[in-house]
């Protein structure tokens, strides 16, 4: 009979409070996997709202990650970012990425995880479920080419929208954050970048991702007439205030959210979350993406990790998590 295999798990165990425990992995069944972890990325701004216990109770089922265990407030393993190399099983000896938790050694179904192209470090492949939540948010904006696009929010998600819509010939893209440490990741991607809206800003698009309703506001206030917001913050159980009375009727503005979990309908028929994540991959090739990746820290401090991030997070973006290999 072969040893049973312990797996080291990262759980909150009740809000503000985070361990590591072991746990025996169970037989892998054939069509399954067994990948040793790498490296994993905190989702900084939900695994914040997780490990402090505000995910709201009408969000439970929503909020739920493809390999959660446990529920929220906790005791709950939670976490979407995991980067591996497969040990057993289809894809043996191929790093992949997988929406896993936090976790050494884990056995999930071959079809559960993507491979890594090449030109794909695994140390930037932590980015992909970002990168992810970056692609949806630009299907939702749909740009076009020549428009004044507004990213209010230089986090992860923030900048790689930035980045993403850059590309498309003849926009001029800004990004706002009142955190200065965040001006240098927007250099190196290319950005101009502002400490508050710009006055008179009259931009086509914009795109919230500062987690702060106040940044909301400022969205709505430097969106032109006819403007489409794209609300990619998620507020957990707080009561977001906003002014729409004023302007906003007037200048007829489109306030819109924008949620990973869904494919938006105009790419419906023809994409899947599969296809959608291989090409978040496929975009993570430019080595300039590595600014968004601001520090690293061994798996076994995960937990102080974790309440310091959730509590103060000034100058940090995508912090990874790295394992100890044999």
């Amino acid at each position: 009979m072969e040893k049973a295999l312990i797996a080291r798990q990262f759980w909150v165990r009740a809000p503000g409070q985070g361990e590591i425990v072991n746990a025996e992995l169970a037989p892998r069944p054939a069509d399954h996997v067994l990948v040793r972890a790498l490296y994993s990325g905190i989702s900084r701004g939900t695994e914040s709202l997780v490990f402090r216990g505000e995910v709201p109770k009408t969000q439970v089922r929503t909020m739920r990650a493809p390999f959660q265990e446990g529920d929220f407030p906790g005791p709950v393993k939670y976490g979407y970012c995991s980067v591996g190399e497969v040990l057993a099983g289809d894809l043996a000896g191929r790093k992949v990425f997988c929406l896993f938790p936090h976790q050494d050694l884990y056995t999930v179904p071959a079809s559960a995880v993507t491979l890594i192209p090449e030109g794909v470090p695994p140390e930037r492949a932590v980015l992909a479920a970002n990168m992810e939540t970056a692609i949806n948010g630009v299907w939702d904006g749909r740009p076009n080419a020549g428009d004044r696009i507004l990213v209010i929010g230089a986090g992860v998600v923030g900048l790689l929208i930035a980045w993403l819509c850059r590309q498309i010939p003849g926009t001029h893209v800004s990004v706002v954050d009142v955190d200065p440490s965040r001006r240098g990741a927007a250099t190196r991607l290319g950005l101009e970048d502002f400490q508050a809206a710009p006055h008179g800003a009259d931009a086509d698009l914009v795109f919230h991702a500062s987690g702060n309703p106040e940044g909301l506001v400022s969205a709505l206030a430097a969106a032109g007439n006819e403007a489409t917001v794209i609300e990619m913050s998620w507020y957990g159980s707080r009561i977001v205030p906003l002014p729409l009375g004023e302007a906003f009727h007037s200048r007829r503005l489109t306030l819109k959210s924008s949620q990973v979990g869904q494919i938006p309908s105009a790419q419906a028929p023809r994409w899947t979350h599969g296809r959608r994540l291989a090409l978040a991959l496929e975009l993570l090739k430019d080595a300039r993406l590595d600014a968004l990746i601001t520090g690293e820290s061994p798996f076994e401090t995960l937990p102080e990790i974790m309440a310091k991030l959730s509590s103060n997070a000034s100058g940090v973006l995508c912090h990874r998590i790295c394992y100890p290999q044999p």
